[in-house]
């Protein structure tokens, strides 16, 4: 029988915090990074004039509308927007941001979430900072029945998502158990995934044949990749905590039952 979390104590600091951002919308938004990019995306209404970061179009996806307003990264070209608002991840653009917070511009750095609660919170914050309607399409998180099968999360590189990390949060919702009992990224060894094989397997699907895709196609893993029980994943849902996180769980949870 399926069951409801509900992260109460979450919801209500997101709406004290949603409840506390000024009234008016930033007309003009400048983003710093690709995940901004597509959060404003989704979220930022027609009325505000957005301009994306030079990652935009450099990692394309099918979904991103073509032509929009993009700048080259560069501080004359940002603070020549003149921006109400300017956006970037916790990680990314650090010293462009800190450059813009020192000449007076209103810099807002995303934290970094590891969690699906802090998945939510950085949801109901972007949206606070760009005055965009309060969202409701995640504040539930269904926990799906536990099976106990493993399943190996694999990256670009043979680097896979251990324990206390947002991917590992997304798979156990989803009733599935870490293949990978290590904290953090871990590098694979394919003697290890041969001989203890996972009892499933996700891995980014290849945009080329660079040499970071080439560990998921090496011939050792063809009787895990060749079976039903591989799945190739759209990178960029994984590449950016976002509504589309919450994609990823039911999407992992309707596979397991398959």
């Amino acid at each position: 029988m399926q069951s409801v979390k509900h992260y109460s104590v979450t919801i209500l600091l997101l709406l004290l915090f949603h409840s506390a951002v000024y009234a008016e919308s930033p007309e003009r938004i400048v983003s710093l990074d690709l995940c901004s990019d597509w959060m404003l995306l989704r979220y930022a209404s027609a009325s505000q004039q957005v301009i994306y970061s030079p990652l935009l179009y450099r990692y394309p996806l099918e979904w991103i509308p073509s032509g929009l307003p993009i700048h080259d990264g560069s501080l004359e070209q940002v603070l020549l927007h003149n921006p109400d608002l300017v956006i970037a991840g916790e990680f990314n653009a650090t010293q462009l941001s800190r450059r813009l917070q020192q000449l007076g511009s209103k810099v807002v750095v995303m934290p970094l979430p590891l969690s699906l609660p802090s998945t939510l919170q950085y949801i109901e914050q972007f949206t606070a900072q760009i005055n965009a309607p309060v969202t409701t399409e995640s504040f539930l998180l269904q926990e799906y029945s536990k099976h106990g099968q493993k399943l190996l999360l694999l990256g670009a590189n043979g680097i896979a998502a251990g324990l206390n990390t947002l991917e590992n949060d997304i798979l156990q919702q989803a009733g599935w158990s870490n293949y990978l009992q290590h904290s953090g990224f871990v590098s694979m060894d394919l003697e290890q995934l041969v001989a203890n094989p996972p009892d499933a397997m996700v891995y980014s699907k290849p945009l080329s044949n660079s040499l970071a895709n080439l560990f998921a196609s090496h011939p050792a893993l063809a009787r895990i990749t060749t079976q039903q029980n591989a799945m190739l994943a759209e990178a960029w849902r994984w590449q950016c905590p976002g509504p589309w996180t919450f994609d990823l769980v039911k999407e992992l949870a309707q596979w397991q039952t398959n």
